[in-house]
Order: structure tokens, then C-alpha cells, then sequence
């Protein structure tokens, strides 16, 4: 039987990298896909290879920073699949201007917390009155290893900030949801070979030293895709507020 049967799941920044990934992989798994994301054909495209593979999916088109654009997102899911059970905040991601606290520039501050804190914030804002109506299901957040971190490197206090409250608001609202049988949980990714990190490996553009603090090497896209997949499953149910570091080890080295 497949894992997520009967499941509707909504995924942000679904167009790429490893929200493409989760998103193919929890159609395969049975799952009805809502396709979030700002890049409409990249969306699509996402959208065009699960219904190639047999699945089920729409394209949102969805700004995750914006308040009105998320709470559309949600009721796109719902309009076309009836309910929402799913909810992968995947969004995220580091800006090259970030940096120690006395030297980032303000507004590279405030766009950190924008996309990543805000964005999940909005997201489990529209969607888990839904998924409660829907009887229950999945919250999944994106935190990084850079929140369980004393020093990551290089210095990014903007995304630590912003991932290190995403950690403490998955907390607080698994303890909070936990009644009506919402479980909220986070992971906590290391460097992930997606498109844009391929990059900046292959200019190197990534620190030796943080390459060889992933014992086991850097991560592909579907290593964190299918820690959402169980974190969607039925298979966690059981499993709320923590945050499951998919990191190479990075944390423990």
C-alpha cells in the first residue's frame, strides 16, 4: 500500500531542487501534490513529471513572503483536492551577503527572516486550521544544522537567526496542535547537493573545511525527501516537535 494514500500535501519552492524531489516522491507514494512555487514554469514542469509518472497535482503559484498569496495557496489545495492533510514548508535558503552580526547589512537581516521564518510562519498559519478540519496530519518545517549549531561556518547569523526560530516555533506548536492531532516537526538539512549548492560546489565556493565536517559526504535531494516522506507517513505518528538533523553528521563532528 503506498505510504501517503489518501494524503493531500502542499510543498513550497515544489519547482525545484528538493521540493521537486519531495514532491515526486509523495505522488509516487499516493499523495494528491499542490505544486507551490513563484517560478511558474519550473512549477509546472514539477507538475507535468508526477502526471507523466500516473500522479495527481496542481501548480499554485505562490509567494510564500506574502500573506494573501499563501492563504490562496491553501485554498487552491483544498478547491481542487478537497482537504489538506500535508503541509511541507520547504522554502528556504542563504543569502552571500550574510555574514557575523556586526558586519551583515540590515536588509540582508530582514530577508532572511522574510523567506525563511516568515514564509513557514504564514504557511502553518493558513494551513493547519485545514489540516485540523481534515481530521489531522503532517506538519514538516525546514530548519537547518546551522540552528543546532554554536558556530557554523562560514558566519550566517541571518539564517541562523531565522532557522533557529523555526526550530523554537515547531516547538511550541506541536505542543499546541497536539489536540487535534497535528503533528509538527522540522529537518534540519546539511549542505544538499541541489541546483544552486552543485554550483557554487563545482566554483568552489564551498569551504573545505565544511566539506570535511560531512563525514559522510554532502547530501542529494532525495536524502532529505525521504526524511519528509516519513515525517508525512502514518509511520511517525507518534513523532512531534522534534527537529531531525539529515546532515552527514556535520552537527556531531
Amino acid at each position: 500500500m503506498p505510504r501517503l494514500g489518501g494524503k493531500v500535501a502542499l510543498i513550497t519552492g515544489a519547482g525545484a531542487g528538493i521540493g521537486r524531489r519531495a514532491a515526486l516522491l509523495f505522488a509516487a507514494e499516493g499523495a494528491q501534490v499542490a505544486v507551490a512555487e513563484f517560478n511558474e514554469e519550473s512549477g509546472r514542469a514539477t507538475v507535468r513529471a508526477i502526471e507523466d509518472a500516473g500522479g495527481q497535482a496542481i501548480f499554485v503559484r505562490t509567494d510564500v513572503g506574502e500573506e494573501e498569496s499563501v492563504r490562496a495557496a491553501v485554498g487552491a489545495t483544498v478547491a481542487a483536492f478537497g482537504k489538506l492533510t500535508t503541509l511541507y514548508n520547504n522554502v528556504g535558503g542563504t543569502n552571500p551577503r550574510d555574514g557575523a552580526v556586526t558586519d551583515v547589512p540590515v536588509e540582508v537581516f530582514w530577508d532572511s527572516l522574510r523567506r525563511d521564518l516568515f514564509g513557514t510562519f504564514l504557511g502553518c498559519r493558513f494551513g493547519i486550521p485545514e489540516i485540523i478540519k481534515a481530521g489531522g496530519g503532517s506538519v514538516i518545517n525546514t530548519a537547518s544544522m546551522v540552528a543546532l549549531m554554536g558556530k557554523p561556518a562560514p558566519s550566517q547569523v541571518s539564517y541562523t537567526a531565522a532557522k533557529g526560530a523555526i526550530v523554537a516555533m515547531t516547538r511550541a506548536m506541536a505542543v499546541e496542535y497536539a489536540p487535534h492531532r497535528v503533528r509538527v516537526n522540522a529537518i534540519a538539512p546539511g549542505v544538499t547537493r541541489t541546483e544552486r549548492i552543485a554550483a557554487r560546489l563545482d566554483a568552489g565556493a564551498i569551504p573545505a573545511a565544511l566539506s570535511a565536517r560531512h563525514l559522510l559526504g554532502f547530501l542529494e535531494p532525495e536524502d532529505i525527501a525521504y526524511a519528509a516522506l516519513y515525517l508525512a507517513s502514518d509511520e511517525s505518528r507518534m513523532m512531534t516537535g522534534h527537529t531531525l538533523p539529515v546532515d552527514s553528521g556535520m552537527t556531531m563532528s
